[in-house]
């Protein structure tokens, strides 16, 4: 799935809030072992490895866009991969950080439970996901792709949400063997002065994999009526946008 890192940094600032209260949370411990996944322009696998004391920090994502953005640091190695090539890997991490990443990953029940088998002991995990299923502009979106003449053009094709649900999350966390554990879900707002705002917000990351499946006529129309129905949800000045994000930390 082809990223744009132009398209997706336009919004730097509001994604970077709940990375920063995500590793509020983690416990500071000497020569730690760290892997961000999908780790995008590598920019927060920066903020990680110059906020902890780490004797090894690795980001790993599938784009290679977002990997060319990648900051040239001699304490951090970047590797393209995906999530599912990392699990298989023989290696065991003190942290793993994965910021606005596991929501493009299916599965959960039986991903999250690999991850923790990497953790080493007292190890820690923490991730923040959007909550696809509850904010506004992912529900607008996936009523459109199953409306015709979408529907058709996609084959059928829809990218269902893998998030669960905070309950599911907290007991994975207690099966798995967390003995410390903060799960929340938290608004961030995103206060712009038009909808077309909120278009741009919305296609540097789940519009993605639509728009990469349209072309020509049908791809420009999606895009024409998708905001006309932004337009109409959000159709005063300033626009306010819920944005909804799940924080997910345990240590085990």
């Amino acid at each position: 799935m082809p990223w744009n890192p132009d398209v997706y940094n336009r919004f730097k600032e509001e994604r970077y809030k709940p990375f920063y209260d995500l590793i509020s949370h983690i416990k500071e411990k000497p020569d730690m072992h760290i892997i961000d996944l999908g780790c995008g322009t590598g920019e927060l696998t920066q903020i990680l490895a110059e906020r902890f004391i780490a004797e090894k920090v690795i980001g790993i994502d599938t784009s290679a866009e977002m990997l060319a953005k990648a900051p040239d640091h001699n304490d951090i190695s970047f590797i393209q991969r995906s999530v599912e090539e990392q699990l298989e890997e023989n290696d065991q991490w003190d942290l793993v950080v994965a910021n606005a990443s596991l929501q493009w990953v299916d599965n959960h029940q039986t991903l999250f439970p690999k991850i923790i088998s990497k953790l080493a002991e007292g190890g820690q995990l923490a991730v923040q996901m959007p909550s696809q299923n509850e904010n506004l502009l992912n529900q607008l979106l996936l009523h459109l792709v199953q409306m015709p003449p979408f529907k058709e053009a996609l084959g059928g094709w829809v990218r269902h949400s893998p998030v669960l649900s905070l309950d599911d999350y907290t007991q994975l966390f207690f099966s798995n063997g967390a003995g410390e554990i903060e799960i929340y879900q938290k608004v961030y707002p995103i206060i712009t002065r038009s909808f077309e705002s909120l278009y741009d917000f919305i296609s540097g990351s789940a519009l993605v994999p639509y728009m990469e499946r349209l072309d020509g006529p049908v791809k420009l129309q999606f895009e024409k009526v998708f905001k006309e129905s932004i337009s109409r949800q959000f159709n005063s000045s300033p626009c306010v946008y819920s944005f909804k994000r799940i924080i997910l930390y345990g240590r085990f």
